[in-house]
């Protein structure tokens, strides 16, 4: 029985960051996850950080951090990182950038029908709380495979994508502490 885990990577950031965003060993963590079954591959959805034409220091640091930690993530066997592209939308009325991922969630909701519609997989596992997953969630559903849900926090998961999933598992404080890198 086989397992396929949809990471979306900055829903994840944001609940690591509610725990002091301590660094994580990644592998040990997914395959928690696919618990009682086999992990067939593990796919990580996120963007590199927004480079300026002039990046500054910080830009050019950001992004060298990000670019390590996908190649620490691509070390790992049976793990795809899935880049999308970051796009700058302006300023807020603060007056601070606002950014918008590209091409991240379609790529996830691709990845999981086809695995489902070729018959690789027998469990999908979502690290997300984006109600955009349901079509998926329904489709994978359709075709007899098993969805779970690992998720932060109350109010860190639309309720509609929560509502349509087939198990819950909440990545808490302590889980997390068992995983370090």
């Amino acid at each position: 029985m086989n397992a396929a885990v949809f990471i979306d990577g900055g829903y994840l950031a944001t609940i690591l960051k509610n725990y002091g965003s301590p660094k994580v060993d990644y592998e040990k963590l997914v395959d928690w996850a696919c618990d009682g079954y086999q992990r067939f591959r593990a796919y990580y959805y996120d963007c590199l950080p927004y480079q300026s034409s002039n990046p500054s220091d910080e830009e050019s640091n950001k992004l060298a951090s990000k670019q390590r930690f996908f190649n620490k993530l691509n070390k790992i066997p049976r793990f795809t990182i899935r880049q999308g592209r970051l796009e700058y939308r302006g300023t807020s009325e603060g007056g601070s950038p606002v950014f918008v991922q590209k091409r991240v969630d379609l790529q996830l909701g691709l990845d999981i029908a086809s695995l489902v519609s070729k018959g690789k997989i027998d469990l999908a596992v979502l690290f997300t709380g984006d109600s955009d997953f349901v079509p998926a969630v329904s489709l994978a559903q359709e075709q007899g495979v098993l969805v779970r849900l690992v998720h932060g926090p109350a109010r860190t998961y639309h309720q509609e994508l929560w509502d349509a999933v087939d198990e819950r598992w909440e990545l808490t404080e302590e889980i997390i502490k068992k995983y370090p890198l």
